[in-house]
């Protein structure tokens, strides 16, 4: 039967045989897989009102300890949301009501971002229709087709400087 990408290949096959395209059969599949993963997970976060990086804005400062709150650079650093994108995203979550900036008490010049009870509460509602959805975009592999599949794109962002630092 073959996807999308098997059709590319042939067709490049036919058009320059003198290419070795194969790369695109794996760069080509993750590229689309991105567009409709995102798709699925739009969908969700859209049924809690939120967009992908109010989701991982929120999602990072949940996951950040008992106190729910980190500095706009350590929310740069430890979600996927952009430098560029970061004060945006926190203008309109603060004007939501789901969190909150207030100076440092031990350093004026630093502004920590903490979630509200309100921000905590959509985040516990959204997260697990989130794990719903990626578990429902996964259920054709097997729990060993997963862990292999984590454990090679794992190595790939390693490869290309993407780390846990």
């Amino acid at each position: 039967m073959g996807d999308h990408v098997d059709r590319v290949l042939e067709q490049w096959g036919e058009q320059r045989p003198d290419l070795d395209v194969s790369p695109m059969a794996v760069i080509g599949r993750l590229s689309r897989l991105s567009r409709l993963i995102d798709g699925e997970l739009r969908r969700t976060f859209s049924a809690h009102g939120l967009d992908a990086a109010s989701f991982d804005v929120l999602a990072t400062l949940r996951r950040s300890g008992a106190r729910h709150q980190l500095t706009p650079a350590e929310l740069m650093r430890t979600s996927m949301v952009t430098s560029g994108a970061i004060t945006q995203r926190l203008d309109r979550l603060e004007a939501r009501g789901l969190v909150t900036r207030t100076p440092s008490e031990t350093d004026g010049r630093v502004v920590l971002v903490a979630l509200t009870a309100e921000g905590l509460a959509l985040i516990d509602r959204a997260l697990p229709d989130h794990v719903d959805t990626e578990n429902r975009v996964l259920a054709t592999l097997t729990g060993s087709q997963r862990d292999a599949l984590a454990d090679v794109l794992r190595g790939l962002l390693e490869s290309l400087g993407d780390s846990a630092d």
